[in-house]
């Protein structure tokens, strides 16, 4: 099991879920990863909660703010200093869609948008420090950007959490196949935190710029079986990739998310 109990500034280290129908979330992604949803009572969490595998936190849930907002999976970076963050954002030609702001004790956080418009969160942390596993089924195992402008993306992001970016080809596809045209692994003290893919032939046309949240699974395609037997949609097709079998989905809130398990493809 990969504990863990914090993360350096510049990583991934927290997802959650924005949801239109949290009763529907809670129990759609109860059904396809085990999870059990545990909310924080007080009345100033907003109605916050977050989902938990064997009793570990692993993402959050809440309701989407306001109307006419959609479901969203969003991605947290770890920081030390949201205000920092934020200035650096702005500076590299990013956009700071909501300042920094205390969540009760847990935390400080933010929200940005890069220059090519995919949001990303800021996490500061205080009582809570992120995903507690990670690498397993069940929990969070990648963070990738995908987006129409890796040039842009290539100075911006750098600039702001001090990435190093590594050409990885065609990365995560492979042959026709391919889950992306071009692939960039970022890099944090020569580890890899996150990555980022120019869509390729197999993303819907018109896909906006984003940060895909991807959840180890044991078995990639018992997992997007059971996601379209509850409404959710396939919106990139089980693929090969370095990391196993990939798949992205869509919830019944049509929040995107992936989902990733030993390969399984025939060939």
């Amino acid at each position: 099991m990969s504990e863990r109990s914090g993360y350096k500034s510049g990583v991934p280290c927290w997802v959650d879920l924005s949801s239109t129908d949290v009763t529907l979330s809670v129990r759609f992604y109860r059904e396809i990863f085990g999870w059990e949803a545990v909310f924080d009572p007080r009345p100033e969490s907003g109605g916050y909660g977050r989902f938990t595998s064997n009793g570990h936190a692993v993402a959050g849930i809440g309701p989407s703010c306001g109307d006419g907002v959609p479901s969203i999976w969003n991605t947290y970076m770890a920081t030390d200093d949201v205000g920092i963050m934020a200035a650096r954002v702005r500076e590299a030609g990013g956009t700071v869609v909501m300042e920094p702001v205390g969540v009760l004790d847990e935390g400080v956080t933010a929200a940005f948008q890069d220059p090519a418009g995919a949001l990303f969160m800021a996490w500061q942390a205080g009582r809570h420090r992120g995903a507690e596993i990670t690498d397993e089924p069940g929990a969070l195992t990648w963070n990738e950007l995908v987006t129409w402008d890796a040039a842009a993306c290539r100075a911006f992001y750098p600039a702001v959490f001090g990435w190093d970016a590594e050409d990885g080809g065609t990365g995560a596809g492979t042959g026709e196949a391919a889950w992306s045209t071009r692939y960039t692994e970022w890099r944090v003290d020569g580890h890899a935190v996150a990555g980022m893919a120019e869509p390729g032939p197999r993303f819907p046309p018109g896909t906006p710029p984003h940060w895909l949240a991807c959840f180890a699974v044991e078995d990639t395609g018992t997992t997007v079986a059971r996601a379209e037997e509850l409404g959710g949609i396939v919106l990139v097709p089980r693929t090969r990739t370095p990391r196993g079998s990939m798949a992205v989905l869509a919830d019944p809130q049509l929040a995107v998310f992936a989902v990733a398990g030993p390969d399984g493809l025939p060939g």
